[in-house]
């Protein structure tokens, strides 16, 4: 007994002095008006901690306070390079609360508006802070308990490692086993060519096998209904199944390269779906979702950092070895940095979202939510002029996506990057927002919100020329869609805004953006499941044809037109046929041009079957 006491006794002091070196990071004012009363608060809590014997929540403990010492100290210290305040950041309650330290009924309101505001780890702070200043005052007393005893509580059952660990661990694995580029790789076929290797698998499988890990977890701590939780864990693995045995069908073979591509991109927005779905199940309101968008944009940014320092420690590793003339094999660079993705996605989410509580009353990480949402305040107003004089370029530079297919890429990526930050402009307002700031942001929305649907507009009319003048494709309807919904969100939008009453302008951008997020998710499984049949081949048709005819087939979008080197007749493939198009002037009225003929064999020409001419009225088709 006494010496576990001794081990504890050490044990406190040495973390206590950690944690005591770690306060220099803080900017000097900073340390010195509230370094000793942080110091108090750890050294309290750990000592509890040791005394209760929870090692995991120790541990947790630990790593949280590490992480939350880590923001606080990087907008600490933006605040004194650039002379500004990130209101709400995590001292913005110390004034009020020593205020209102004598006023129960006071404090017990500014507790509740923090709570809304997402600021109750500041709020906490502050009540630290003063308690430890003011030990005999028995308000500011009983708040310190009555928040350390509700936060040792959460700790206890927000995050269970016994649970999360073998998951993530799992999920590292599968990233490690799947991303052998020797077995697991998909391949375009169709024709008597060779297969070409193209997306490996784990681009497909990453996404579903993560969304299945932490909907287990997240269903083992939120006790939600299981149809809806298996319904949500499946669906996306089932989508990629979908996607493995049906990208074939695609015919060509280009048309299968588009489809995978894009699969990459879609099957890890209808894994972030059915996570929705899981959570939003029973809250469906507006904020909900866009408190639900928020979260999921804190756990981007939290696994982004984990990735980062990963491949950080690992890049540096190898570099030592190197040095050492040591080389790592390729399994196990596939297990180091596969593997640790695998677990970073699944730990992310478990860390930043709790399952027991709804969407609108999710914490936020002040440091980070302040700090984007600053950014986003900075990038409103150069956005707005960015596009006026984007669109002021726009007449002397009319032809170029039209006949630019860079060009019009540019185009759409950079819409999507205004839509994206539009949603971050709204849902990362901040809370204590005044007046006059917000008349500002709302005009500025609603200023980029016209710009964008002009320039959005003129986008579309570019994909949908070069889709009349040439052919569709997967990628050119996935974007048609994508851009029709960027216009209605944008349209809608403004009709809100017209439509809004005073103080009621902040519900119509979330119900815009709630509406467009589920018009966003049905056209991502639109895709996923109609691509592969809206652009098939009937293979059946193809496979009694001539060699050189089925690898133009595969190889190239339809239409298939065809002539040989000694006769001057023009045929169409048309369904394992041959159309004989009788005179040049039908050629053009069906908008075919010169530069789409294959000259093939006349051997080869002969012996496709002949099908209905073109016009069917024009007689008998002659033979090539």
């Amino acid at each position: 007994m006494q010496r576990n006491i001794q081990v504890q006794s050490t044990l406190l002091t040495f973390l206590s002095r950690c944690y005591g070196l770690l306060l220099y990071a803080y900017p000097p004012h900073f340390r010195r008006a509230y370094g000793a009363g942080m110091a108090q608060v750890f050294r309290d809590e750990t000592r509890f901690l040791l005394q209760e014997g929870h090692t995991a929540v120790l541990l947790q403990f630990l790593f949280q306070t590490t992480f939350d010492l880590t923001k606080t100290v990087l907008v600490e210290h933006l605040e004194e390079l650039f002379n500004i305040r990130l209101e709400g950041g995590t001292m913005s309650y110390h004034e009020t609360i020593g205020e209102l330290s004598e006023n129960p009924e006071a404090l017990e309101g500014l507790y509740h508006d923090a709570l809304k505001a997402g600021n109750k780890k500041a709020f906490q702070q502050a009540i630290d802070d003063h308690y430890q200043n003011a030990p005999s005052n028995l308000l500011l007393a009983s708040w310190f308990h009555r928040l350390h005893y509700a936060a040792r509580q959460a700790k206890q059952v927000i995050i269970e490692w016994r649970w999360v660990l073998p998951l993530a661990l799992l999920n590292g694995l599968l990233f490690w086993w799947f991303s052998d580029n020797e077995r697991y790789v998909m391949q375009i076929v169709g024709g008597p060519s060779a297969p070409r290797d193209t997306v490996p698998v784990i681009f497909l499988l990453a996404a579903p096998f993560t969304a299945l890990f932490i909907l287990v977890y997240f269903k083992r701590m939120a006790k939600k209904n299981w149809l809806i939780t298996a319904v949500a864990a499946t669906l996306p693995l089932i989508a990629a199944i979908y996607v493995y045995f049906t990208y074939s069908q695609m015919g060509i073979r280009p048309f299968q390269d588009q489809y995978l591509i894009l699969m990459v991109i879609h099957l890890p927005v209808l894994a972030w779906v059915s996570v929705a779905l899981f959570f939003l199940a029973n809250h469906r309101d507006p904020n909900s979702r866009l408190r639900f968008l928020l979260k999921s944009v804190e756990v981007i940014v939290v696994g982004g950092i984990l990735a980062g320092v990963l491949a950080a420690f690992f890049g540096i590793t190898i570099g030592l070895f190197n040095a050492l003339n040591v080389e790592f094999s390729e399994d196990l660079l596939r297990f180091l940095f596969g593997g640790g993705l695998g677990l970073i996605l699944v730990i992310a989410p478990t860390i930043i979202y709790n399952p027991t509580l709804p969407p609108d009353e999710q914490p936020f990480f002040q440091g980070f939510y302040q700090l984007i949402s600053a950014v986003m305040q900075v990038l409103l107003p150069l956005t707005f002029l960015v596009l006026i004089i984007y669109i002021g370029f726009i007449p002397a530079n009319f032809r170029a996506p039209f006949d630019n297919r860079e060009v019009l890429i540019t185009y759409n990526v950079m819409l999507f990057a205004v839509v994206g930050l539009l949603v971050s402009a709204t849902i990362l307002r901040p809370a204590e927002s005044s007046a006059e700031r917000d008349r500002w942001l709302r005009r500025l929305i609603i200023g980029v919100t016209i710009l964008t649907l002009v320039v959005s507009l003129y986008a579309l009319s570019a994909i949908i020329f070069r889709t009349i003048n040439d052919r569709l494709t997967p990628n050119r309807l996935a974007f048609i869609g994508w851009n029709v919904i960027n216009i209605g969100l944008l349209a809608l939008l403004l009709i809100l805004q017209w439509r809004a009453k005073a103080g009621q302008w902040l519900a119509g951008l979330y119900q815009a953006f709630s509406a467009g997020t589920a018009v966003y998710a049905i056209w991502t499984v639109v895709l996923i499941l109609a691509l592969p049949w809206l652009f098939g081949v009937d293979q059946a048709n193809v496979a009694n044809l001539p060699v050189n005819i089925q690898k133009m087939i595969y190889e190239e979008p339809g239409p298939v037109l065809m002539k040989c080197f000694n006769s001057p007749h023009i045929y169409l493939l048309d369904g394992g046929e041959k159309r004989w198009i009788a005179d040049i002037e039908t050629f053009n009225e069906r908008g075919y041009v010169w530069g789409d003929v294959n000259f093939v064999p006349c051997e080869d020409l002969r012996s496709v079957p002949d099908g209905i001419p073109i016009p069917a009225d024009a007689g008998s088709p002659p033979q090539p």
